[in-house]
Parts: C-alpha cells; sequence; structure tokens
C-alpha cells in the first residue's frame, strides 16, 4: 500500500506526511538538537488500521534512522510500535525506556 507513496517530511509544518488515493496521514514532530520528538500520530477512518500504522511507521523510522537522529516518542501508539519493533530501539536516546 505505502509502495506507491512517498513520505514527505514538511519542514515548515514539522511533520511525516504520506499521501495514498486522497487520504492523508501525518505523524507531527519537533525536533531540538539531534532528537525528534515525535508528538502526534494523525490517520483518516479509511487508514487507520494496525497493517497501514506499522508501514507507516516503518518508513518513518527508517527515514530517522538514516538522518542518525535519536527519537523520543511521545504519543502512545508510537511508543507501542517501538515495544513490538525492537530494532527500532537503538533508537532510542541514552536512558530512554519504553
Amino acid at each position: 500500500m505505502i509502495d506507491a507513496a512517498e513520505l514527505v517530511d514538511n519542514d515548515f509544518l514539522r511533520q511525516f506526511e504520506l499521501k495514498i488515493d486522497d487520504h492523508f496521514a501525518k505523524i507531527e514532530y519537533s525536533l531540538q538538537e539531534r532528537k525528534i520528538f515525535l508528538t502526534k500520530l494523525i490517520l483518516p477512518e479509511e487508514l487507520d488500521n494496525e497493517e497501514f500504522v506499522a508501514e507507516f511507521l516503518t518508513t518513518v523510522f527508517d527515514n530517522i534512522e538514516e538522518r542518525n537522529l535519536s527519537v523520543v516518542p511521545t504519543s502512545p501508539e508510537i511508543a507501542k510500535f517501538i515495544r513490538r519493533n525492537r530494532r527500532y530501539k537503538k533508537l532510542l536516546p541514552v536512558g530512554l525506556r519504553i
């Protein structure tokens, strides 16, 4: 589903954006030093399912990993994703446990 869509990092609005058909999913963030605080996951009703959320977050986390940033999840959905996908725990700042 996400393969055909392109992840956009909108610096001005401070959010990752993904448009699929007529639906728009986004993750709001705050960037401070070398840490990115993922604050809010916003999904349209049509895309609000576990499979899409996992694909969307995987795409976002891969982007963050390429940029060598630490992740601070302040959204419960995003923290839950990190707990289920241990490979992204290495992106957490030192001392932060989820």
